[in-house]
């Protein structure tokens, strides 16, 4: 019997050991585990609104009922150069946010210069009540969603969708911030990641499983929610890749160095790359360079290699000098903290946000990344500052 015990003894300890390393190494390598699963995340009455160009009108559908009442759709036609006032519902607090729609879409410039404050995250990834509390802990927006940034710019550096399911409401909440941005001089930069472009592409293998009950209510296949002929689908595909602002590149994945030594501007990057939002990816016997634009291990919105590749400081730097830029900032490969990798010349601002609907292990907390008067600063979830 002594002997038993001495054996489970050994074993719980080896076990715990075990386990503790485990999770040792989990830490080290950036995972968490999610948990819990609130049964509102699948709600899809009232979801919307979402909407669709139908010759010289926007078609504008809400989904209203419940499973045990039935669903129907709420259908409101409005011409094209009509502006509407409408609300995005918000399950997980039962509230809604107002909202202007129009049909009026452009392309952003791709370069800016002034002296102004710029605040950047990325990787929300459907993440609304995250990304609306950092917006007004931050003094982006006061509570009630009001711009308070002043001329200031908003760089929100790609994948903002997927993963979460309000997916919806970031979106919408994003596209009401640029209306609110520009009437105070400010701006609003959307830079898409490698999840936005899969969404062009029909690729939802990441995104939350309510958008396929969503897409059916619409009479729709799930890819129609961000085609050609939806007003979200085409304010996407509006977007650029890559900007320069105040001397900073901003892009989601990052520059290969291969591009320091090619013939492509920034303005080439953004019209190559987008050109292709909506065709995805595959090699090509006669593709040459562009794969540093358009490949999934390569391109821009995808390439890693600031983490993962061996590169030297020269490569960095020659790079920035190619596109007249002082630093990188990217997304993407995921940190514990916002952080500055070689020299300054590349900050990293992917952290693991918390999820709208889940838990996880250990704890998430959101942060960005704050540049104002040629100074960097990691900025936390309460608004607090700390030099970078």
């Amino acid at each position: 019997m002594q002997l038993i015990l001495t054996n489970l003894k050994h074993f719980f300890a080896t076990l715990t050991l075990l386990l503790a390393l485990t999770f040792a190494l989990a830490l080290y390598f950036g995972v968490d585990v999610d948990y819990g699963d609130d049964e509102r995340a699948y709600k899809v009455g009232d979801e919307g609104p979402h909407v669709f160009f139908q010759g010289d009108q926007l078609q504008v559908n809400h989904i209203r009922g419940s499973r045990e009442q039935g669903f129907y759709l709420q259908q409101q036609e409005v011409p094209l150069g009509q502006r509407l006032k409408t609300e995005v519902y918000f399950p997980l607090e039962n509230t809604s946010f107002s909202l202007e729609i129009h049909g009026d879409i452009k392309t952003p410039a791709i370069e800016y210069q002034d002296d102004e404050a710029i605040l950047v995250l990325s990787d929300i990834e459907s993440a609304y009540k995250t990304l609306r509390d950092f917006l007004i802990a931050a003094k982006v927006i006061d509570t009630k969603l009001n711009w308070t940034f002043g001329k200031g710019h908003l760089v929100l550096l790609g994948d903002f969708v997927d993963r979460d399911s309000s997916t919806t409401q970031v979106l919408w909440f994003i596209y009401q911030l640029e209306q609110l941005a520009l009437m105070h001089g400010g701006t609003v930069h959307y830079i898409l990641g490698n999840h936005e472009i899969k969404n062009l592409q029909g690729n939802f293998q990441s995104a939350a499983k309510k958008y396929q009950y969503v897409a059916t209510l619409l009479g729709k296949q799930q890819f129609e929610l961000y085609d050609e002929q939806s007003l979200l689908g085409r304010w996407l595909a509006s977007k650029n890749t890559a900007e320069l602002i105040n001397g900073h590149l901003f892009v989601h994945g990052g520059l290969h160095p291969k591009l320091a030594e090619l013939n492509y501007s920034l303005s080439d990057l953004n019209q190559i790359v987008r050109s292709q939002y909506r065709i995805g990816y595959f090699p090509k016997p006669d593709q040459g360079d562009l794969e540093y634009l358009l490949s999934t291990r390569y391109g821009p919105s995808w390439y890693r290699g600031y983490f993962e590749d061996d590169l030297t400081q020269h490569q960095v730097e020659a790079t920035l000098t190619k596109f007249n830029a002082q630093a990188v900032v990217v997304g993407h490969t995921p940190q514990w903290r916002v952080k500055s990798l070689y020299q300054g010349k590349v900050l990293a601002v992917n952290v693991r946000h918390p999820r709208d609907y889940r838990g996880s292990i250990p704890p998430r907390s959101s942060e960005g990344l704050l540049i104002r008067q040629g100074q960097y600063f990691r900025l936390n979830a309460t608004g607090e500052q700390s030099s970078l």
